[in-house]
């Protein structure tokens, strides 16, 4: 694309559409954009747009646009074509940091994200003076211009809080800190004398206070990791103006809105962040400072009100306090039974009531309250820091604590009783109370695993949380519900399993409640309960006891994705899943009525695919559906298919990207149930399958290469007669994924199938073919695991045609070649084989080759025949070499960067493993035996000589040991 007035006007009518309402409008433009984005200059177009375009919405749109296209395409992948031209990079990061820095806040927000993704990559050594570039702006006075070098910054440091530890993040960290540590040091004292300057102006004290906070940002960032010289030395300048900013009260920065924190409020959170990344991880240094901290934390928290707007300050603050207060070292600063009770009464208690906030956010923002108060997102809310803090004081003041708070436990719930429909807060607090008093140690999977001895979690149970749950209406107190619900949950493993079972009834009536927090609590704590392991590795609550209720829980379930702000609910769906997971062949009567509602389900949410998690779940029950009733009745496959096909074929034709991985998953397993031939259904889809466009997201390559082996194992003679135009395209496919180091392995699984199923006729023609690709791919670049997928798959070779035929087919390549590739590569390398399967299969075609391969004997490969020998040997008996050369790299499938939807496996379509050697060989060892023995009668007395002349003593014990397992006799 040129850079040309055409061309930008073009780009500017697109984008426009593309904020069009009308999907018919916005969707062909989104396509074409990302049919040019290809193109050369066409990043380049769009920052000059974003620079002198006259209208506002078009530079935002184009300022988005390109932060996105930056975030999909800067990073190289290997094997994968470089998406960007290096004459674009180069520009980019010329042009990239000044444009930034003169653009409105709105558009240097994305281009400082942009400048962060490319330094991801880029910086230091691909990008050396990014820094330069950025710390010679502190000098211009122009704040507008200082905020986008420190946003920019920020973004660019902030990964140094959670990457691990290795040279090479300390020699860029130590780079930086050259370059950026003093000027941003400089300027934070430059700044802290202008807000004096300017105390009473309140525009400039704004733009000031951005800085301040990003450069306390800057500083938790850059001393994270360890803490760096520079900062020791400067720890009182820094220190010092911290603490007096902590102190600090200026009227012209309070705000009127009780929601959004101000700039003092947020300044303020991340100096209490801070001073507790130093009192954790430097308290020796830091040990001066950290009385005079506290002191002023402790007033801070005295004093700040329980407006919404002080939440991220005062739960900063109280996470400094038990922070503090866990170390050894600080221990004497909380000993004394005033001060225990006084953080008791003034910091923990106010901070763990339910807010007329946190009311709303339950009734009318539930999905986010749920995510705070169920997936421990909530580390910002006060409730969650004061819980920590009672954990951190009950480190070593247990008893203590837990008498100042049984009191007030007990006043709280005398308060309740007294007027339960006033006073239902006080039992929410109680309830939260003991819990954060009881829980010492708390995992996701497991709930609670340690609690505290002083408090009685079955008595508790009974009397105060049961009551809530069997009352007559599932929608009154739904707060308390809730609540009830979440302590079933969470102390699981503690109360006796008597009173789990007593809840499951309630808790399956909770599923009808109003308020969608309480029927999800209902769902999840059911899924959980439905996971806990029994003696013996089974479930605790099994499907016998869970019988009277099969009906009702599958009823209330589906129902329950029915009640308002519930249809895509992922613990509801969940909760599905595991039922069927857990009930097995009772779910069967209920089936019909249970996959129309799924497949119903699936039409809805295919039109837009909005939550990953709900559809994984909905997926896995449909393949649990299909497994549990095709176990007990092979013959309903085909009602599967009736009702899911016509939904995969709309998925298929409106490339639903998201949900294709699924189909194939599902289709495969369907496949895989099929005893005979493959139903004509499934042929008409093959030829689609192959369509290169498909093979292009990575998402679908494992799902699809398990779907075209379940063709190969079903209906391998179907596709020599009926398709074999089609082998080609087959082939095609095993070449692309062939070619790649992320994909090797999967082309190896779909060479594999071909090998084992497919007629020998049908594809002579190409074999030859097959291996010269092979050997094009191990000179260009061999890898371990490239190495054991080609080693199994000679063996497997060698096993279907004999191990004349391998010889022959290596040789006709080149003269000598089988030599070659026993001696460099199956001799040294056979002991990194893994699996089971795989070390089967090498075994017996390395068997195949000492005893079924006549040049092994009487050629210049008898020299290979005894090291090959003891190779095998070694494969039996050595521990396996899962060594990987310091320069090799592999990319899991799943971390394959990229943007696109990442395959994600379904547990329950799980394939069975596939042994090709099958019953043909059960013991490995006993068939090297009896082959050496029919080979040693073929060749009195060589065999012997042979082994005895050159075998390694060690070797040739353990070879021993198989012939008298197999009693047999060598000759």
């Amino acid at each position: 694309m040129e850079l040309s007035d055409a061309n930008l006007q073009t780009l500017t009518e697109y984008l426009k559409k593309t904020l069009d309402p009308d999907p018919a409008i916005r969707r062909p433009a989104e396509k074409f954009l990302e049919s040019v984005e290809g193109s050369q200059n066409y990043p380049l177009l769009l920052l000059t747009l974003l620079e002198k375009s006259q209208e506002n919405v078009i530079k935002v749109c184009a300022s988005v646009t390109f932060k996105n296209y930056i975030k999909r395409n800067w990073r190289i992948v290997e094997d994968e074509p470089n998406k960007i031209c290096e004459s674009d990079r180069i520009a980019i990061k010329a042009n990239i940091v000044p444009l930034m820095l003169s653009s409105p806040e709105q558009i240097q927000k994305q281009l400082s994200d942009a400048i962060s993704i490319i330094g991801r990559e880029d910086f230091p050594q691909k990008w050396p003076d990014l820094l330069t570039e950025m710390v010679n702006r502190f000098q211009s006075g122009d704040f507008h211009v200082i905020n986008g070098v420190l946003r920019t910054a920020h973004s660019l440091f902030k990964r140094y809080r959670h990457e691990f530890k290795s040279n090479e993040l300390w020699t860029e960290i130590k780079l930086v800190l050259d370059a950026f540590a003093l000027p941003l040091t400089n300027l934070f004292k430059a700044t802290i004398e202008l807000c004096s300057t300017h105390a009473t102006d309140a525009s400039a004290l704004k733009v000031l206070f951005s800085s301040l906070i990003l450069i306390a940002k800057l500083f938790y960032s850059l001393n994270f990791q360890d803490l760096p010289e520079f900062f020791e030395d400067n720890m009182e300048t820094w220190m010092t103006n911290f603490h007096s900013l902590l102190t600090l009260d200026n009227k012209l920065l309070q705000t009127d809105d009780e929601e959004e924190a101000g700039l003092l409020e947020l300044l303020k959170s991340q100096i209490c962040d801070n001073a507790a990344l130093y009192a954790q991880k430097y308290d020796e240094e830091f040990q001066p400072y950290l009385p005079r901290f506290v002191t002023a934390i402790w007033n801070l928290l005295v004093t700040t009100g329980q407006e919404v707007k002080y939440d991220l300050l005062v739960s900063n603050a109280i996470q400094f306090l038990a922070s503090v207060c866990e170390r050894p070292h600080y221990k004497h600063l909380f000993e004394d039974q005033n001060t225990l009770t006084s953080i008791c009464e003034k910091v923990i208690v106010p901070n763990m009531e339910f807010r007329a906030a946190d009311e709303e956010a339950f009734e009318d923002n539930s999905e986010e309250y749920i995510r705070r108060d169920l997936e421990g997102s909530d580390i910002d809310t006060r409730r969650r820091a004061a819980c920590d803090l009672v954990r951190g004081l009950c480190k070593f003041f247990e008893g203590p604590v837990t008498g100042i708070f049984s009191g007030y436990v007990n006043s709280m719930l005398q308060e309740y009783a007294k007027n339960p429909s006033v006073n239902w807060k006080h039992k929410d607090a109680a309830i939260y109370l003991v819990t954060s008093l009881a829980s010492k140690a708390q995992t996701q999977k497991h709930g609670i695993t340690q609690a505290n001895e002083l408090v009685n979690l079955t008595e508790f149970f009974v009397n105060h949380i049961q009551p809530d749950l069997k009352s007559a209406s599932v929608n009154e107190f739904p707060v308390l519900k809730a609540d009830g619900i979440k302590y079933i949950m969470i102390f699981r493993n503690h109360v006796p399993k008597e009173q789990l079972l007593v809840s499951i009834p309630l808790l399956i009536n909770h599923l009808q409640a109003e308020s969608i927090v309480v029927h999800t609590y209902a769902a999840h704590a059911l899924e959980r309960l439905f996971t806990m392991r029994g003696t013996n590795n089974t479930t605790l609550i099994t499907a016998a006891e869970m019988a009277p209720f099969v009906e009702v829980l599958l009823t209330n379930l589906f129902k329950a994705l029915t009640l308002p702000g519930s249809s895509e609910n992922e613990y509801i769906m969940k909760a599905i899943m595991r039922s069927f997971s857990l009930l097995q062949e009772s779910i069967i009567p209920y089936i019909p009525s249970v996959i129309t509602q799924l497949t119903q389900k699936l039409l809805a949410v295919s039109k837009n695919p909005s939550k990953p998690h709900f559809n994984h779940y909905m997926f896995e029950s449909i393949c649990l559906s299909i497994r549990i009733t095709c176990k007990a009745n092979p013959d309903a496959v085909g009602n599967f298919e009736e009702a899911l096909f016509m939904v995969f074929t709309e998925i298929l034709q409106n490339d639903v990207q998201e949900f294709i991985p699924y189909v194939f998953q599902v289709m495969s397993l369907l496949l895989e149930m099929h005893k005979n031939e493959i139903p004509s259904s499934y042929m008409a889809l093959f030829p689609h399958l192959l369509q290169p466009v498909l093979w292009e997201r990575t998402g679908n390559i494992p799902p699809l290469v398990r779907l075209l082996q379940a063709y190969l194992e079903r209906g391998a003679n179907t596709i020599a007669s009926a398709a074999a135009d089609k082998i080609p395209g087959l082939l095609g496919v095993f070449q692309k994924l062939i070619a790649s180091k992320a994909n090797d392995h999967q082309g190896f699984y779909l060479l594999n199938s071909i090998i084992e199923h497919m007629p020998p006729e049908s594809v002579d023609q190409y074999r030859k073919q097959i291996f010269i690709l092979l050997f094009q791919r191990l000179q260009n670049s061999k890898t371990t695991k490239f190495i054991k997928s080609f080693l199994v798959f000679i063996n497997l070779y060698c096993i279907k045609y004999g191990a004349l035929a391998l010889q022959e087919i290596f040789d006709s390549i080149q003269p000598k070649m089988f030599g070659m590739v026993l001696e460099k590569i199956v001799i040294p390398e056979i002991q990194k084989v893994s699996g089971q399967v795989e070390k089967k299969i090498c075994a017996v075609g390395i068997t195949k080759i000492l005893t079924e391969c006549p040049p092994m004997m009487d050629t210049e490969y008898t020299k290979l025949w005894t090291p090959l020998l003891q190779a095998l040997i070694g494969l039996f008996e050595l521990p396996e070499d899962d060594t990987i050369p310091d320069e090799e790299h592999f990319i899991d499938i799943e971390d394959t960067p990229g943007y696109q939807t990442a395959f994600s496996q379904l547990a329950f379509a799980g394939k069975k493993e596939h042994d090709p050697v099958g019953q043909m060989v059960n013991n490995p060892r006993i068939h090297l035996a009896q082959s050496l023995q029919k080979l040693s009668m073929a060749c009195p007395g060589r065999v012997l000589s042979m082994l005895r002349t050159s075998l390694n003593a060690e070797a040739f014990q353990y070879l021993q040991g198989y012939l008298q397992a197999a009693r047999v006799n060598l000759h």
